[in-house]
C-alpha cells in the first residue's frame, strides 16, 4: 500500500465512522461534524465513552490498534445502554457496523456518568486480560522481543537452546507493516501452524529512530530477506510470497557494514583489504580432518574439555567441527597424526554460492571481492555488477529491470548505474561450515533488520541428563555481547527480586499502621 492509497483508505474509514456515529456523537450533547474531523473526533469518542484520550494513540499504532478497535466498540454500545453479552458479541462479530444499528435504528439515550467498572468477575478478567495482551504487545513490537536460537549457526557464541532478549529500540523500532495479523506470534499460530496474518493491506516502511548504527561484527536479527517457506524450517515445495516483517527470523554476526569492500580467503575474513579482528567472545569453527594413529581413539573427556560437540568418527580419523584453537591443541596430543581445516578452494563454480553466476566461480571459504551497498552511493551497471544488485534494484527496492542484451532498462529507462535507496548488511554465522548465511542468499537490507540480541534470560540443553544439567545455568542472565568470559547476572537479580519483595511487606505493613 502507497502513501496516497493509506491516506485514501484512512479517508475512507473517516467516512465510515462518520455515518455510523453522527446521531450517537449528537445524543452525547456534540455536534455531529465533530464526528468526521480526522482524529478529533478520536478524542471527542474518548470523552464520550469516558476514557483517557491517551487511548486515541494506540489507535494508529499498527497491530495495536487491532486489539483496541473491538474494545472502543464494545466501549461504544455501553455508553449508550447496550451493557448485554449479545450486545458485546454483536458489537466485536459486526466489526463495530453494530453502531450503524444503534445510530439508526436503536432508540438509545446516552448514560453520561456510567459505571467503567466490569459488572461481572468474568468481565473483569476479560478485561484485564485484554490490556494484559495490548501492553505485552506493544513491548513486544517496540521494546524488546523474546527470542530462541534454534540451530547452531553462531555456536559457541550463542548456543541453541538460548532464550534471548531482543532489543528494538538499539536500531530504531520498525513499526509493522502487516497490518492484520494475530499478536505476540510471528509467521504461524502456534499448534495449529496456520499463516498468523494476512498479506494485505501492507502498510509503508516506517522506523523510529535508533540511538545506534548496526557496528560491524555485532549479532543482528533481522527477516531472511530470501524467505518463502511457510514457517520457519519448512522445506516443503509451498513456497508463499511474504510481507517483510513476516520472513523468518535469523539471527548472525553482521561481518560487514554498509560501504565495506568484504573478501573471504581460505575461510577468514576480510575487510577493505584487511584481515577482520573479531571480538574475543566469538568462537569461529571450521570442519576438520583429524587423523589418529592406527586403533586409537580421541577420548570423551578430551573432546568435552575442547568443548567439540558436532562430529563424527570414521576409521582412523574424525570430522570435527573445531575453533583454531581447538585445532592446534589436537596437533599437540600423542594420538593425532594430523589435523587439517577442510576449505573449499575458488575456481569451480557453485549455483549455490551468490551471485550465482558463472562469472563468479566462489565457494564458502574463497570468496569476493564484493561491494555492500551503501545508501546513496552509485555504482556502474554492466553484465558483470548485474549479478550482485539485481535482486536490490528489483525486489528490495520495487524497480522494474529488464534486461536486452548489453542494455539494462530500469523502470523503462537506458540505465548505466545505480544509486542505492536503504543500507545492506552482510551476515554470517560463527559456525563457518554449518551456516546458511550471506554466502548463499547475499545481502541484508536494513528494512529487514529486526534489532539487536542483548541478553540471555534463559539457557536449556537438550542434549544434558537431568533438569539440573539440562539448564546451563552459567548463562543465565548473561550479556551477548562485551568483552571477556560472561558475567551471569542470575544472582543480582534475586537479590534485586528479595529487597523489592521485603521493602513490599514492609511498605504494606506502614499503610496498615
Amino acid at each position: 500500500m502507497s502513501v496516497v492509497e493509506l491516506f485514501i483508505f484512512f479517508l475512507v474509514v473517516q467516512l465510515v465512522h462518520f455515518a455510523g456515529t453522527w446521531k450517537l456523537y449528537l445524543k452525547a450533547g456534540r455536534k455531529p461534524w465533530e464526528a468526521i474531523v480526522p482524529i478529533y473526533n478520536a478524542i471527542v469518542l474518548m470523552k464520550i465513552i469516558n476514557r483517557p484520550t491517551w487511548w486515541v494513540i494506540l489507535l494508529f499504532i499498527p497491530v495495536i490498534n487491532l486489539l483496541m478497535f473491538p474494545v472502543i466498540w464494545i466501549e461504544t454500545a455501553r455508553s449508550f445502554g447496550k451493557n448485554s453479552r449479545l450486545d458485546t458479541v454483536l458489537a466485536v462479530v459486526t466489526l463495530g457496523f453494530y453502531n450503524y444499528y444503534l445510530n439508526y435504528v436503536a432508540n438509545v439515550t446516552y448514560i453520561e456518568d456510567r459505571s467503567l467498572k466490569p459488572r461481572t468477575e468474568l468481565g473483569e478478567w476479560v478485561s484485564s486480560i485484554a490490556f494484559a495482551i495490548i501492553a505485552a504487545t506493544i513491548v513486544h513490537t517496540y521494546v524488546m522481543q523474546p527470542y530462541t536460537i534454534p540451530t547452531s549457526s553462531l555456536e559457541k557464541s550463542l548456543l541453541i537452546g538460548d532464550f534471548l532478549f531482543v532489543s528494538k529500540f538499539h536500531y530504531g523500532a520498525r513499526a509493522p507493516m502487516t497490518t492484520i495479523a494475530a499478536p505476540m506470534v510471528h509467521d504461524s499460530l502456534p499448534f495449529v501452524g496456520t499463516k498468523s496474518y494476512l498479506s494485505k493491506p501492507q502498510l509503508p516502511y516506517f522506523r523510529i529512530p535508533g540511538f545506534q548504527d548496526i557496528k560491524r561484527n555485532e549479532i543482528v536479527v533481522f527477516n531472511w530477506p530470501v524467505d518463502t517457506v511457510r514457517f520457519f524450517r519448512d522445506r516443503s515445495k509451498i513456497h508463499i510470497d511474504k510481507p517483510i516483517d513476516k520472513k523468518s527470523n535469523y539471527v548472525k554476526r553482521c561481518v560487514g557494514i554498509a560501504g565495506d569492500s568484504l573478501e573471504i580467503k581460505d575461510g577468514y575474513i576480510f575487510i577493505n583489504g584487511k584481515q577482520t579482528v573479531l571480538p574475543d567472545r566469538t568462537k569461529t569453527q571450521y570442519i576438520h580432518k583429524v587423523v589418529t594413529a592406527e586403533g586409537q581413539q580421541l577420548s570423551p573427556t578430551l573432546l568435552k574439555r575442547l568443548e567439540i560437540t558436532e562430529g563424527s568418527y570414521q576409521a582412523d580419523y574424525y570430522i570435527l567441527n573445531l575453533t583454531d584453537e581447538s585445532a592446534a591443541k589436537l596437533r599437540n596430543n600423542p594420538v593425532v597424526k594430523s589435523v587439517t581445516k577442510q576449505l573449499t578452494p575458488g575456481g569451480d563454480y557453485d549455483a549455490s554460492i551468490f551471485p550465482h553466476d558463472p562469472q563468479y566461480p566462489w565457494s564458502v571459504d574463497n570468496f569476493g571481492p564484493i561491494y555492500i551497498p551503501e545508501a546513496g552511493k552509485t555504482v556502474a551497471l554492466n553484465s558483470k555488477s548485474l549479478p550482485f544488485y539485481k535482486r536490490i534494484i528489483e525486489e528490495y527496492e520495487k524497480n522494474d529491470l529488464t534486461v536486452n542484451g548489453d542494455e539494462i532498462y530500469i523502470n523503462g529507462k537506458l540505465a548505466d548505474s545505480y544509486t542505492f535507496q536503504q543500507n545492506y548488511y552482510w551476515m554470517m554465522g560463527d559456525n563457518r561450515h554449518n551456516s546458511e548465511d550471506a554466502r548463499y542468499w547475499g545481502y541484508v537490507p536494513f528494512d529487514h533488520v529486526v534489532g539487536k540480541p542483548v541478553f540471555i534470560w534463559f539457557s536449556w540443553d537438550t542434549n544434558g541428563e537431568g533438569i539440573a544439567n539440562k539448564i546451563r545455568w552459567d548463562r543465565i542472565f548473561t550479556t551477548v555481547h562485551g568483552s571477556g568470559k560472561p558475567v551471569s547476572y542470575l544472582y543480582y537479580f534475586l537479590g534485586a527480586m528479595i529487597l523489592w519483595y521485603g521493602f513490599s511487606i514492609y511498605r504494606k505493613r506502614k499503610k496498615g499502621e
